[in-house]
C-alpha cells in the first residue's frame, strides 16, 4: 500500500467527516470508499462504451440493424413473459 496526500478545501472536510461519522466509519475509510465506487463507476463506463463502439462497428461493417420500434416491441413481450419472435436485422435505410 502506498500514501497519497489530497488536500481538501475546509468545507469539504467538514462535510466528509460528518458523512464518515453518519456512515459510522473513519473519514479515510469513508475517502477510501468514496474513491473505490468512482473507480468502478468508471471501469463500468469504459466497459460500456467498449461494447457500444464494437456493436457499432459491426453495424457499419454489416450494414445491417434492426429498428428501435420492432426491438421494442420485442422487449416489451419478453418482459411481459410472453413467446416474442426475435426481429431480424436488415439494411440501414439511408
Amino acid at each position: 500500500m502506498s500514501t497519497t496526500t489530497i488536500r481538501l478545501p475546509e468545507d469539504l472536510k467538514t462535510r466528509v467527516a460528518a458523512a464518515a461519522k453518519r456512515s459510522g466509519t473513519t473519514t479515510h475509510g469513508f475517502i477510501l470508499q468514496a474513491i473505490t465506487e468512482k473507480a468502478g463507476q468508471d471501469d463500468l463506463r469504459a466497459d460500456f462504451d467498449a461494447v457500444a463502439e464494437d456493436r457499432y462497428a459491426r453495424i457499419i461493417a454489416s450494414g445491417k440493424t434492426i429498428p428501435w420500434q420492432e426491438m421494442r416491441g420485442y422487449l416489451e413481450e419478453r418482459l411481459a413473459g410472453k413467446v416474442a419472435k426475435r426481429p431480424l436485422a436488415r439494411k440501414l435505410a439511408r
